[in-house]
């Protein structure tokens, strides 16, 4: 489990293929702070298992389902990724709970500045329509956001300056594509919604029985 609150940005060293698998070796500070074998780091949002550390870098191996499911199959050496440790029970939630389970990958439509601030609008499949609404969260490469502003597959949010400069938003480029996780509260609302809706027990069905 993760907030969204991006600790560091690495920058991947290497890439490798083995099996089906990709092998990402990034370098950051973030490789001495008691790093563990088998400790889940999110990179870019997607949550990713340490294999192995040293040298002021750490490996994560990411399976064929991550690499179809998210933008890890775009990386390359030289690639920056946003990093963020798994959270510790006791710590503050600055900002909402993220699980690291991409929902899916959208395109950057535009990076513009609005005052001292940047606007990024985002692209998606539209079949998430319903789990983005305004003033809603929403993690980009991992970032927690507030969205802005909605419509059909589109979304905007607003970068301040620290998140601009501390993670790798403020870098984006038109057509760039990233990881969406949708508000994961919502997700389990939704589903449960649907299905008090398709299921056999209903709320008009308990009112006729005169519950």
């Amino acid at each position: 489990m993760f907030t969204g609150l991006i600790e560091a940005v690495g920058l991947l060293e290497n890439v490798r293929e083995r099996g089906g698998y990709r092998l990402l070796k990034i370098k950051t500070e973030m490789a001495a702070q008691g790093l563990k074998v088998g400790e889940s780091i999110a990179c870019d949002g997607a949550c990713l298992t340490v294999t192995e550390y040293g040298g002021g870098a750490f490996v994560v191996e990411a399976s064929q389902e991550t690499v179809a499911r998210t933008i890890v199959g775009e990386y390359h050496k030289g690639s920056r990724i946003n990093l963020e440790r798994a959270l510790k029970a006791g710590d503050r939630l600055g900002g909402h709970l993220v699980s690291g389970h991409i929902d899916d990958t959208g395109k950057v439509e535009y990076l513009k500045a609005v005052g001292d601030s940047l606007e990024l609008a985002v692209s998606f499949d539209s079949i998430y329509d319903e789990l983005v609404i305004e003033k809603g969260s929403i993690s980009i490469n991992g970032v927690s956001l507030t969205v802005n502003k909605t419509k059909p597959g589109w979304l905007s949010v607003n970068l301040i300056p620290h998140t601009a400069r501390v993670t790798t938003l403020g870098e984006m480029k038109k057509g760039t594509a990233v990881n969406l996780e949708f508000d994961m509260i919502g997700k389990y609302i939704l589903k449960a919604t649907n299905k008090q809706k398709h299921g056999n027990l209903t709320i008009e069905k308990l009112r006729e029985s005169g519950w």
